[in-house]
Order: C-alpha cells, then structure tokens, then sequence
C-alpha cells in the first residue's frame, strides 16, 4: 500500500480526536466551575434580585403610563425577554474576569496552564459553566413574568430555544469578561470596567425600548451590539405574540460566530494572566 493512501484517514483520525480531547477537557473545566456553585448556592437568589425590580417597579410603571410604542405587545410583555437578557449579562460579566484574577492570584491558573490542557478548552469550560449558572435566571424570570401576566410562550420547543440563547449569550460576554480579566492585574479594576461596559451595553439595545426611538448614531451601535441579538432571539422564543425584528436563525448564527471570535482571541490571551 501506498503511504498517501493511509496518510488521509490518519489525519481524519487526529482531527477527530484532537476534537474529542477538546470537548473531553472543555467538560471537565465546566464541571469544576460548576461545582463552585454547590458551595455557594444563595448567589443565585443575590442574582435575581435586581431582575425582580425591573420588572415589577420598571415595567409594571412603564406599562400604565404607556410612555414606550410597543406595537401590539404589552411594555411588560416587550420587557420581559430584555431583563433576562440583562440578567445574564451582568452574572456572565462579573463572573468571568473576576474569578479568573481570583484564581490567578491563588496560584490555581498558573498550575492549570502546566497542564497539557487546551487554552481554547479553558475558555469553553468558564463560558459553558457560566451558561449553565444562567440558566437558574431563566427559571426565576419566567416564574415572575407568569405571575405578572406576561404573555409567555410555554411551547417545550420555544422554551428550548431559550436555554440556548441564554446558554450562548453568557458564553459570549463571560468570554468578553475573561479577556478584560487576561489584561488587568486587579480585582478592583476588573470591578470598575465591568461596572463602565455592562450599563452601555444594556442601554443600546433593543432590552427596555425598541431600536426605532433611538438616534441615528446608537442604532449603528446597537445593530454591533450581541445584547440585541439575544434580546432578539429572547423576545421571539418567548412571547406569544413575538415582537423580534430578525430571525431565530439570524440571532443564533451572530451570537455563535461571536463566541467563537472571543474564544479565539481570549485563547490567544490567556497566557498573559500567569505573567
């Protein structure tokens, strides 16, 4: 036999497997993150505090005075999908950076990067156990929206699209968090740049007010804005009478290939926490 004829399934062998050993070691990252949040389970409710206020202080406010054109949607309806949004963007924002300047001031990133595991792979397991701490969010939004009268897609399928938004949308800016954790050397600083992005980030897009009221210049920012993909994903899976502007298919194709452009660069990165 000819050695270019065994050349080409080899190669497809090492593919394979360098791809097993990715997801293998990725799982094993999310499971010890994941394992953080057994020890520390009131961080969940801490979380779903402020949720709560926006949606009944903010939105049952802004739904009588009718100040915010909603289309056929109620502005509670409108608003529900956008405050789970803005749940999952500040659990996965101060979570990320923050408890990575936390392990590498423990000594515990220095000790996993001696280790054969994939820097990509560390990335993953931080963004898949951040999705997975996320997830509780979705619980306790759509228990509060049932109780307020939200009009909510109970559909298994709908409700299963949502868990992957949300799932990818706390991959994405936990992903976002880790590289500003890889470029700072402080957790206090790490708390003020978190504080700085997740406000702006929240503001221009389409969670609290449709991108129709905004200037001209916030509606370019907001059309860069993940944020306003997965509110849009959100408020389609989630609503009855779904309010989205894109397609599910759109929204999910723009948080995934953004996850996998912040994966990269913060692989890329990660070296730089041990220094």
């Amino acid at each position: 036999m000819k050695p270019q004829e065994i050349d080409v399934p080899l190669k497809g062998w090492v593919n394979i497997s360098a791809i097993s050993n990715l997801i293998n070691k990725t799982l094993v990252i999310a499971e010890l993150e994941v394992r953080k949040l057994r020890h520390d389970p009131t961080d969940v409710v801490v979380r779903s505090v402020q949720p709560a206020l926006w949606l009944l202080i903010f939105g049952q406010v802004f739904t009588r005075t009718r100040a915010i054109p909603t289309g056929n949607v109620s502005y509670l309806d409108f608003m529900a999908p956008g405050i789970l949004a803005q749940s999952v963007l500040f659990v996965a924002i101060f979570t990320g950076g923050m408890a990575l300047i936390w392990e590498r001031d423990l000594g515990v990133v220095h000790k996993l990067l001696a280790t054969p595991t994939p820097r990509v792979a560390m990335v993953l397991g931080k963004a898949v156990a951040c999705g997975v701490r996320c997830l509780s969010q979705v619980f306790i939004i759509y228990g509060l929206a049932f109780l307020l009268g939200v009009k909510l897609n109970l559909n298994p399928i709908a409700f299963l699209k949502v868990l992957v938004i949300v799932l990818l949308g706390a991959g994405c800016f936990c992903t976002f968090s880790l590289i500003i954790g890889c470029l700072v050397r402080t957790r206090e600083r790490m708390t003020g740049i978190g504080q700085l992005i997740t406000m702006p980030l929240f503001f221009a897009s389409n969670a609290i007010y449709p991108i129709s009221l905004m200037p001209q210049w916030l509606q370019w920012i907001s059309h860069l804005n993940p944020l306003t993909y997965q509110v849009d994903a959100l408020r389609g899976a989630m609503l009855v009478n779904s309010a989205s502007l894109y397609s599910y298919a759109w929204d999910f194709s723009i948080l995934l290939l953004t996850l996998i452009g912040l994966t990269y660069i913060c692989g890329r990165l990660y070296p730089r926490v041990a220094m």
